[in-house]
């Protein structure tokens, strides 16, 4: 096989996996394996049956039929944690911390180490064998920090830490540079060099093109919830593994569309909020999409949320179609015709646990109502479907729980509930982060679409790529300021990093 490592024993392997959901068959004869030491890139759209296969890897999900061996042997693994008996871990995109416990806490939660005929928590063997742990990792974290207190970075290594005290051998690592800036990322690389070293079996699901270039030994694609092919990351294209990836070729050399001559739809005037906003005025026209871009901590999400009412201003003034408004809350904006598609949408933007047609029609659903009580139910099925329909939204029924659908379909669906809303602007904070290659590009004409139609747009990214690919015109923040404006089709990168990096002591 083309990418296979050299002949010795896999640490762990799958073979002929299925897997069923009700209305969805999910993996069908997948199969992975993984070598002591090495770096497996788990690749393929949202929905291509990733997260899948690792939820059977690590005990979460019980297979349909195939076969899970780890050191050639053959085991079934019940429940995550006979996976960590196994010394099989995972780290999940989203955290799983407790804020107000300190980094040892969290480490040995559930298994803390006793004294005193075992009646009593020993702290201080706790706080030393997570000491020992971040050592092993090369990184300076006090065992008794407060984990609510640490960066995001940080709560990741603490992570990490979580793993490697289950003598992990095979990590899996679910999107884990999400949340992290360059040089974040460049420490969490050289801490999966180290583990490599030391034998560590790791494998990495990303959507980010670059990282597997510069992380993965392998790259194995999966789509549809099929194995299509494992390849040596160093010899192959990304336009090879996205064509396996999506089954066809996509473009990557688009740009913005022209620019609009559209009124004012929102205009901001000298908004500020302590150090996070500082004296920001724009404006966004009719039919235009405008990119904020700037690095983490710039202020891009304060702005949206403070123009979406979720965030008190000190000062500043909005206009909306010309027309000065007081924003106070979320249900204000809403008022005003103020979408915000957060970059947390499970957290912010979904109710997971509801069905696809509840999560579109929810924001409306006085609209249905019967008197004061009852729902007009088959209104509200047909509408859903409607959106469903014309979003390209993949799901069996509307009746499908949203929590099931890939990070590409729980966007449409957000997008979804503020078109029926009747939102005619509409912010959207990392429109595609955790979203497939194949999933980005119907995201992006989508929004398009959206402002063909007269809808004004924000995008706030921090994927650069991604600005340069929507924006009619670009504006870029720093510490709290807007440092520069931008003509989207003649922007570049360079361009955009220097007014990211111009604080305000460098510009005077």
């Amino acid at each position: 096989m083309n990418g296979e490592s050299p002949a010795q024993m896999p640490v762990v392997e799958l073979s002929g996996i299925d897997k069923s959901f009700p209305g969805v068959r999910a993996l069908q004869n997948a199969r992975l394996n993984l070598y002591p030491g090495e770096v497996v890139a788990l690749m393929g759209e949202n929905g291509a049956g990733k997260s899948t296969l690792m939820k059977i890897l690590t005990g979460v999900y019980q297979p349909d039929a195939g076969e899970i061996r780890v050191d050639n042997a053959a085991v079934t693994i019940p429940s995550p944690h006979v996976a960590q008996d196994l010394g099989i871990s995972i780290i999940h995109q989203e955290l799983f911390l407790m804020g107000h416990l300190t980094a040892a806490q969290n480490i040995f939660i559930g298994r803390e180490p006793r004294k005193g005929y075992g009646m009593f928590v020993d702290e201080a063997k706790m706080k030393a064998d997570a000491a020992a742990i971040f050592r092993r990792m090369k990184v300076d974290i006090d065992p008794g920090a407060e984990v609510g207190e640490l960066t995001v970075a940080r709560q990741q290594l603490v992570e990490i830490a979580k793993a490697l005290s289950y003598n992990a051998r095979v990590l899996i690592m679910d999107e884990p540079t999400s949340a992290l800036n360059e040089t974040e990322v460049e420490h969490l690389f050289d801490i999966i060099d180290d583990l490599k070293r030391q034998g560590v079996g790791i494998v990495y699901i990303t959507h980010k093109m670059n990282e597997v270039k510069r992380i993965a030994d392998r790259i194995m694609v999966m789509r549809d919830g099929q194995y299509i092919d494992t390849l040596p990351a160093r010899d192959t294209t990304i336009e090879t593994v996205i064509q396996l990836m999506v089954g066809r070729e996509l473009s990557g050399q688009h740009r913005a569309m022209e620019a609009t001559a559209g009124a004012d739809v929102l205009r901001v005037e000298n908004l500020n909020r302590g150090r996070v906003i500082r004296d920001v005025s724009f404006s966004v026209r009719k039919g235009e999409i405008l990119g904020f871009a700037g690095l983490m901590g710039a202020g891009r999400t304060e702005v949206a949320r403070a123009i979406f009412g979720a965030d008190p201003i000190d000062s500043g003034v909005i206009h909306v179609h010309g027309q000065r408004r007081q924003i106070t809350s979320p249900k204000d904006a809403v008022r005003n015709g103020i979408a915000y598609l957060s970059e947390d949408r499970k957290q912010f933007g979904l109710v997971t646990g509801m069905s696809v047609r509840d999560n579109i029609t929810m924001p409306s659903w006085k609209r249905f109502l019967t008197g004061r009580v009852f729902m007009r139910d088959g209104e509200l099925r047909d509408v859903a479907q409607g959106y469903v329909q014309k979003l390209k939204v993949k799901t069996p029924s509307v009746d499908q729980e949203t929590r099931l659908l890939s990070g590409g379909n729980q966007q449409k669906v957000v997008i979804a509930k503020w078109l029926l809303r009747d939102c005619d602007i509409l912010i959207f904070d990392e429109p595609t982060r955790g979203i497939d290659v194949g999933a980005k590009a119907e995201i992006y004409r989508l929004l398009e679409s959206l402002a063909e139609q007269g809808k004004a747009i924000i995008v706030i990214s921090s994927e650069l790529e991604e600005v340069l690919r929507l924006s009619q015109r670009i504006l870029v923040m720093c510490e709290g300021r807007i440092t520069g404006e931008i003509d989207g089709r003649t922007a570049t990168q360079e361009t955009i990093m220097t007014l990211a990096t111009q604080r305000q002591s460098d510009a005077a």
